[in-house]
């Protein structure tokens, strides 16, 4: 292993630790405030805030394609080392999010109110306050918006203890909203809508601020650059329809279940939603680590060590979703009953269906994804996959015209993108010459016999004991341990189960090397004539300490 590649994997499990860090915070503060939220709202005000958040998030189709862009640029040109075009790139991005911050602003409030207000199945004494999150959350989006150069930048350069210092002052101003919103004496679902706007604003301020004092091209200039302002939104028109499906399928979705079944689903949904995000998390802050490097190694030629990062970040990315995803899958009721008390309708089956649907998704795919991202060259790749993705929506359309049940959606979900899995695998073979069968013996002949196999003893848990908490804890302990085993010896390779031993054996190797110094440092004191201070000066000496075989082979000399 090179010494760059080692620096490199370093670097990823450094970072993947502190995004660690930062999840398990911010996960344990949300899982507190949306109980508390929910409670406070309601499940009918809780299943507005959620649909009507999802029409302005529907516009993240224009933004989200954008932003794909700008992470894309700044990362490959860290990958080169060209700090002026870096500059160059960095200023233009925030020239594009400007530019369509005002477009998203016209669209949403001349198309979004209409739809709003005509076409959403809402009650009539809550309009006025589904009218207050619509225009905050409209505000918070631009915000979020302004945010993608710079956070784009802090990943690009790998800086991932900036998202978890940050993190902690945003979920603490969450908790903050919602002390404030248990003592509120206006209308909670207003209120609710100022606070996350307010929250938004702040934390954008701090982005920015952290960016321009560590990173130099995040000073903004206005320039105009032709050519890389046609290459960076040449990029982003064809990434518009990779977005578009995405937001077709689940906001779309999203808004068809309020018409055909109301604001309690979407409460379902909302929940459902939130409690996959945080799983997510655990896969997206180690892609997060992984995905710039994929980037640089591709801008620099290195597509063998490019290849290796694409299949590990899937393998990894599986295995570390079923530590959560088992206990979550077999236990479902009682977990949300636990932490919500209420539980909406429906969010049961939703959560199960979701959760299923991310393995093919998001777990399976994400490095696919950034590999394809790294080329630049996304346009026929993004017409086949958008085609194919896009049929989610009408087919949900069609089964809910048809009176099937809103988990239906799912289901389909499920089947579209299990397709769309091995056609991003053979699109990528040309791509980034990724070999099919490589993805196929590293990642699914390892993650699927070990998804079944981890499987086994919990369900019978899970059927041989009455429902209640020594069954969730039993299954929950069990699920762990029987997971770690398996993958260990069934998941990782020869290669990957030494490597971990070897990281293991070797924090005590350190130790003992520390006590043969000590020693040795003592002994040559006692022998006098040798300045211990500049110990480390003495290739012997450091040799006797650092290699047992040569302790033996000197043992005569010394004496």
């Amino acid at each position: 292993m090179s010494n760059q590649t080692s620096d490199n994997n370093k670097r990823i499990a450094k970072n993947t630790l502190l995004l660690y860090v930062r999840m398990l915070f911010t996960m344990a503060v949300s899982l507190f405030t949306s109980r508390v939220i929910l409670n406070t709202l309601g499940v009918e005000d809780y299943g507005i805030n959620n649909v009507v958040g999802g029409i302005v998030t529907m516009f993240s189709v224009l933004s989200g394609s954008l932003s794909s862009s700008i992470s894309r640029f700044i990362t490959f040109e860290l990958g080169k080392g060209n700090i002026e075009r870096l500059k160059t790139i960095f200023s233009t991005g925030v020239n594009i999010q400007l530019g369509m911050s005002v477009l998203i602003i016209i669209i949403a409030e001349a198309v979004g109110i209409w739809f709003l207000n005509a076409k959403m199945n809402i009650p009539a004494d809550r309009m006025v306050a589904a009218n207050w999150v619509f225009q905050c959350a409209i505000l918070t989006f631009v915000l979020n918006l302004l945010s993608v150069p710079y956070n784009a930048a802090i990943i690009a350069h790998e800086k991932m203890s900036a998202f978890a210092y940050i993190s902690v002052v945003e979920v603490s101003l969450k908790l903050i909203i919602v002390y404030m919103l248990m003592i509120s004496p206006f209308d909670r679902l207003e209120t609710y809508a100022v606070l996350l706007l307010l929250v938004g604003a702040v934390i954008r301020f701090i982005y920015g601020y952290y960016c321009k004092r560590h990173f130099e091209e995040c000073t903004y200039h206005f320039v105009f650059d032709k050519p890389i302002l046609k290459e960076m939104t040449g990029f982003a028109g064809w990434n518009f329809l990779g977005n578009g499906a995405y937001m077709l399928n689940t906001q779309g979705v999203n808004i068809l279940m309020n018409l055909y079944f109301g604001v309690a689903v979407n409460a379902a949904r909302g929940i459902a939603t939130q409690v996959d995000a945080a799983l997510k998390q655990f896969v997206n802050n180690f892609t997060t680590a992984v995905n710039p490097q994929i980037t640089k190694s591709y801008a620099q030629g290195d597509l063998a060590y490019m290849h290796k990062l694409v299949c590990r970040s899937a393998k990894f990315s599986a295995f570390l979703m079923l530590f959560f995803a088992i206990p979550i899958l077999l236990e479902t009721q009682s977990i949300l009953t636990i932490w919500l008390k209420t539980v909406p309708e429906y969010a049961a089956i939703f959560l199960q269906l979701i959760i299923i649907s991310s393995f093919v998704d998001t777990v399976l795919a994400n490095s696919l994804v950034t590999s394809m991202f790294a080329t630049g060259n996304i346009k026929r790749y993004q017409i086949i996959v958008t085609t194919i993705g896009c049929l989610v929506f009408p087919f949900s359309w069609i089964a809910f015209q048809l009176g099937f049940q809103p988990e239906i959606a799912y289901v389909l979900y499920f089947i579209i993108y299990t397709v769309l899995l091995g056609v991003r695998l053979y699109l990528l073979k040309d791509m980034v010459k990724l070999p099919v069968m490589m993805y196929v013996r590293e990642v699914l002949y390892r993650v699927l016999p070990v998804m079944i196999i981890c499987f086994i003893i919990p369900m019978m848990i899970r059927y041989s004991m009455q429902e209640g908490w020594m069954r969730l804890i039993l299954l929950c302990l069990v699920s762990t341990i029987v997971t770690a085993v398996v993958e260990y010896s069934i998941g990782l390779t020869k290669n990957e189960r030494k490597f971990i031993v070897g990281k293991i054996n070797n924090k005590n190797i350190n130790n003992n090397i520390k006590d043969k110094y000590l020693k040795m440092k003592e002994l040559l004191t006692k022998m006098g004539g040798v300045n211990t201070d500049n110990f480390y000066q003495y290739p012997c000496a450091f040799c006797l300490c650092y290699n047992k075989q040569v302790i033996n082979n000197k043992q005569e000399a010394w004496r």
